[in-house]
């Protein structure tokens, strides 16, 4: 695979991680070395796995994951997005939606890396050796994130919880931008 492909493909695969980062960066519970570093790391681990197990799944699961993987993203993402609008609302800073801890990260970690799956199983159509790409991506998945993070705290810093609400709108629209493109 070409060099500047590979790089297109990994910067495709990034935005979803990096939407979310930007809008998790203005939460309060990201804020610090901890946080961010779990965020980037396993949303890079989880790109960098997904090619893989769909390289190795093939076509035996696409087709039966094709008519509703849309539909469980758009849930958790539509889940995660309506609980910071509702903590932004309310007031609240609580633990429970610390997007860098226990299995908010993992839902968000398989959410924003779902799409990769199918990109592993395209590789794998074509012939294409997964381990490099997945690795590629994994990388720029987990730097975008980093940068997303940040400037999602610089964001949320300077505009508070308006910040907040607009970064849950903004999960719940990527779930439905993802929806809506499986089902055209």
């Amino acid at each position: 695979m070409p060099f500047l492909e590979l790089l297109l493909l990994a910067f495709s695969m990034a935005m979803d991680a990096f939407a979310v980062c930007l809008a998790s960066g203005s939460l309060p519970q990201t804020q610090g070395a901890r946080p961010t570093f779990r965020l980037s790391f396993h949303f890079g681990l989880f790109q960098f796995i997904m090619p893989v197990l769909g390289w190795m799944a093939g076509t035996r699961i696409a087709p039966v994951t094709k008519n509703y993987d849309h539909w469980v993203v758009f849930g958790l993402l539509g889940f995660i997005g309506c609980r910071m609008i509702y903590s932004a609302l309310n007031g609240e800073e609580n633990h429970s939606t610390d997007p860098s801890r226990g299995l908010t990260l993992v839902l968000l970690s398989i959410a924003v890396s779902i799409d990769a799956l199918a990109v592993g199983m395209s590789l794998g159509l074509l012939g294409i050796f997964v381990w490099y790409p997945a690795i590629f991506i994994g990388v720029v998945t987990g730097v975008l994130s980093l940068v997303g993070l940040r400037l999602g705290s610089r964001l949320g810093s300077r505009f508070g919880k308006s910040v907040e609400i607009i970064g849950g709108l903004v999960l719940i629209a990527i779930g439905a931008q993802i929806v809506i493109s499986s089902l055209l």
